[in-house]
C-alpha cells in the first residue's frame, strides 16, 4: 500500500482548487482533484501539478451527492491507505437581490458549499481521527464577513462555512486534527468576472485584486507543520479590505 501524503482538493478544476493542487503537489501532496463537469480543465491541473514535480489524479463526483462523496472517498483510501490534508473549496455563486432570488438559486449555492463540507469532511475525519492526525482547510469568502449587495445565498453559504468549521476545530483539536479557513477577498478567478472590479478594488488598501496563487500559500502553510499549533482561524486574503 502506497505511504503518499494524500491531499483531496474539492473544486480543483481551476482557480483556487487549481493553485491549491499545484502548491500542494509543491510541498510533496499526492494532489486528489476533484471535479464536477470539466474534464478537459481537471487534467490541465493534473498537467501543471505534474510540471511542478508533483503527481496526483483526477476524481470527479458532485460533492453534493453523499454517495458518490463516500465511495470516491472510500477509493482514496483503499489505494492510498489514508488521507492527510482535504480542501474544501468547491463552491458556485448565482447573483441577485434577495427578492429576486428563486429557490433553486439558493440551494445550489447553500447546498454546494455546506452540504458539500458535511459530504466531505465527514468521511476525511472518520479516517483522520483513525490515524490521530489531519487538516483540513474551508475556503469561505469575505463575502461571509461583510455585506455584499445581491448575495445572500452565498455570504450565507460562507459565513455557515466559517462558523462550522470553527466549530468543528475545537470538537476534533484533541485528535490531533486542525481545522481552518482561508477568507480570499477579490481574487482573479472566474467568479469574479463580471464584477465591478474598478469600484471594488477603491475598497481595497492595496488596490488590486489577488492571485489564486496567494491564497493557495496560505492553504499550504495551514497544511504544513509549520502551523502545527493554528487551528479554529480564519485568515483574511483580502489585500486590506477588512
Amino acid at each position: 500500500m502506497s505511504e503518499k501524503k494524500v491531499a483531496i482538493i474539492t473544486g480543483a478544476s481551476r482557480g483556487i482548487g487549481r493553485a491549491t493542487a499545484v502548491e500542494l503537489a509543491k510541498a510533496g501532496y499526492f494532489a486528489v482533484i476533484n471535479y464536477k463537469e470539466n474534464e478537459q480543465a481537471a487534467a490541465e491541473t493534473l498537467k501543471l501539478v505534474r510540471d511542478a514535480g508533483g503527481d496526483g489524479e483526477t476524481l470527479q463526483f458532485d460533492v453534493v451527492d453523499s454517495v458518490q462523496t463516500k465511495e470516491n472517498i472510500a477509493g482514496v483510501v483503499g489505494r492510498y491507505g489514508r488521507i492527510h490534508v482535504l480542501v474544501n473549496n468547491a463552491g458556485i455563486n448565482a447573483d441577485g437581490l434577495f427578492l429576486l432570488l428563486g429557490e433553486d438559486e439558493w440551494d445550489s449555492v447553500i447546498n454546494t458549499t455546506l452540504k458539500g463540507f458535511y459530504n466531505m469532511t465527514k468521511p476525511v475525519l472518520r479516517e483522520m481521527i483513525k490515524n490521530k492526525c489531519g487538516s483540513i482547510v474551508s475556503v469561505s469568502s469575505v463575502a461571509g464577513i461583510m455585506p455584499n449587495r445581491g448575495q445572500t445565498n452565498y455570504s450565507a453559504a460562507k459565513a455557515g462555512l466559517i462558523g462550522a468549521s470553527r466549530t468543528l476545530a475545537a470538537e476534533v483539536a484533541r485528535f490531533g486534527i486542525r481545522v481552518n479557513i482561508v477568507v480570499p477577498g477579490l481574487i482573479e478567478t472566474d467568479m469574479s468576472k463580471g464584477a465591478p472590479i474598478l469600484e471594488i478594488k477603491k475598497a481595497i488598501p492595496m488596490a488590486r485584486m489577488g492571485k489564486p496563487e496567494e491564497v493557495a500559500r496560505v492553504i499550504r502553510f495551514l497544511c504544513s507543520d509549520d502551523a502545527s499549533y493554528v487551528t479554529g482561524q480564519s485568515i483574511g486574503i483580502n489585500g486590506g479590505m477588512c
